[in-house]
C-alpha cells in the first residue's frame, strides 16, 4: 500500500563500499535477511541511535565502538536482539567475532545492526553459517539487493543515490533504509545506510550525520512509537578528492547538500511505505514564536488516532485538528490568530471556520493521496515541517499478527 513509492532509482556505486547479501532465515527459510558492508580501510564512519532507554543489544555494541576504526556493519532483520540482557550482548559478539575472524579484522571493527522481534534470542548460528554467503557477494554495485536485504514490514526496498562535482571531480552519495512501523522521531524503528566517497573527518561527520537524521528521520511519525534498534550510519570512504577538515568550504556544502538530500528521500520513503498507510501527509507549522512550539504542534496532529482515523476515512473532520493543535501545549496561544489550511483550501481563519469553506472542498482534498496540513499560529516566524500517514484496519491487521 505504498503512497507514491516506485521502484528503486539508479543507485551509484560509492568507491570503497561494498555489500553482500546471503539468507540466514532467521525468521523466514530462503528470505534474504543478512547483509554486511565492507568499509575501505581509512574510512571514517558516524552514526545517531534510537534515545529508547531500552536499547537493544547491537546500539548498544555500536556506541562503544563509534570512534574507532570500523571496517564492517552486519545487519540481520527478523530478531531484534533487544530485551536480550546479557546474552543478547555476548550473541552480537559473537556474531562480530564471526566476522572478524573471517576477514581478518580486529572485533572492535565490526558494528552489528538487527532488526525485527524484540525479546527473542538471536539465532547466532543461522547467521554465522550464512555469512559465507555474505562474504562471497561483497560487491560495489549491490545497493538494490541490500535494499531489499534489511526489510521488515516494508512492502518494498528504499534507497536514494545522488552525485555532485567538485573541481573535475565526481562524488557519490547512495543510501539505503528500512522502517514501515514503530515510526517515530528520536529516531525510529529504522535502519538506514548513507555513503559517499569522499574523505571527512570524523567530528565533522558525526555533525553531518546528526544535523541530516534531524531534518530527515527526525522529523517522520507514523504510529507514535520509538523502537529499540534504530540507527542512522554514515560513512566516508575517502577515495574521492582531498580531506574535508571542517564544515566550511565549497567542497563540504555540496557534500551536506547531497547527503541531507538523501536522507530526506530515504526517511519520506519510510512513511510513504508506512504499515496500511493509504495518505501521505505533510504537516507544516508555520508562523510559530520557537522550533519546539513549531514541533510540538506538529507531532500533536500528527500523532492524534482521531485526526489520523479520519485522514483514512477521507474526512475533512477539521474540529480534530484545531483540538490537536490546543493541547499542543503551546503557552499563550491566542486561537483567534490561528489559521488552518488543507492544500490550499482555508478551512479555519482567525481561530474560527473560514467564511469560504465548504464540506465538498475538505472533501475533494482528503481523497488525495498526498496532503498538506498547514497551520499559521500567527506568533513569530518559525517554521516546521514533519511527515506522517493516515491509521488504517491494515495497519492494524498487520500489528496484530506481527509474531504470527
Amino acid at each position: 500500500m505504498a503512497v507514491g513509492l516506485g521502484a528503486m532509482p539508479v543507485m551509484h556505486p560509492v568507491k570503497g563500499f561494498a555489500l553482500g547479501i546471503a539468507s540466514a532465515g532467521v525468521k523466514k527459510a530462503g528470505r534474504r535477511d543478512l547483509v554486511l558492508m565492507r568499509c575501505a580501510e581509512g574510512s571514517t564512519v558516524a552514526g545517531v541511535f534510537t534515545q529508547n532507554a531500552f536499547c537493544a543489544a547491537p546500539v548498544q555494541l555500536c556506541k562503544q565502538r563509534l570512534g574507532q576504526p570500523v571496517r564492517y556493519l552486519v545487519t540481520n532483520t527478523g530478531n531484534a536482539n533487544a530485551a536480550t540482557g546479557q546474552p543478547g550482548l555476548e550473541a552480537a559478539q559473537q556474531v562480530c567475532q564471526a566476522v572478524a575472524d573471517s576477514l581478518g579484522v580486529a572485533l572492535e571493527q565490526v558494528l552489528p545492526f538487527s532488526t525485527g522481534v524484540i525479546g527473542e534470542p538471536l539465532p547466532v548460528g543461522k547467521i554465522t553459517a550464512a555469512l559465507p554467503a555474505a562474504i562471497a557477494d561483497l560487491r560495489e554495485d549491490n545497493w538494490a539487493l541490500a535494499g531489499e536485504g534489511i526489510m521488515t514490514t516494508d512492502t518494498l526496498p528504499k534507497g536514494a543515490s545522488l552525485q555532485f562535482e567538485h573541481e573535475g571531480e565526481t562524488y557519490s552519495v547512495t543510501g539505503i533504509s528500512k522502517g514501515a512501523g514503530m515510526i517515530r522521531p528520536n529516531m525510529a524503528t529504522m535502519l538506514g545506510y548513507v555513503a559517499t566517497d569522499a574523505k571527512v573527518a570524523a567530528p565533522v561527520l558525526q555533525a553531518l550525520v546528526k544535523q541530516a537524521a534531524d531534518l530527515s528521520f527526525n522529523r517522520i511519525t507514523i504510529d507514535g512509537d520509538t523502537s529499540t534498534n534504530d540507527s542512522f550510519m554514515l560513512i566516508a570512504t575517502g577515495q574521492t578528492g582531498p580531506a574535508i577538515e571542517q564544515a566550511a568550504g565549497g567542497l563540504y556544502q555540496k557534500l551536506q547538500e547531497a547527503v541531507c538530500a538523501v536522507a530526506m528521500q530515504l526517511a519520506q520513503a519510510i512513511v510513504r511505505d508506512g504499515e496500511g498507510a493509504t495518505k501521505f501527509v505533510t504537516v507544516q507549522v508555520e508562523q510559530g514564536g520557537n522550533v519546539q512550539e513549531c514541533l510540538d504542534v506538529a507531532y500533536a496532529v500528527a500523532h492524534s488516532p482521531l485526526i489520523k482515523t479520519a485522514l483514512f476515512a477521507s474526512d475533512p473532520n477539521w474540529g480534530r485538528i484545531v483540538a490537536a493543535v490546543g493541547y499542543a501545549g503551546v503557552p499563550g496561544l491566542e486561537q483567534e490568530k490561528v489559521n488552518v489550511f488543507l492544500n490550499d483550501v482555508c478551512i479555519v481563519r482567525d481561530g474560527g471556520r473560514a467564511v469560504s469553506y465548504t464540506e465538498e472542498q475538505g472533501a475533494a482534498v482528503m481523497q488525495q493521496a498526498e496532503i498538506l496540513i498547514r497551520i499559521q499560529l500567527g506568533r513569530g516566524d518559525c517554521n516546521e515541517t514533519i511527515w506522517t500517514t493516515d491509521l488504517s484496519h491494515e495497519y492494524v491487521r498487520i500489528n496484530a499478527e506481527y509474531r504470527t
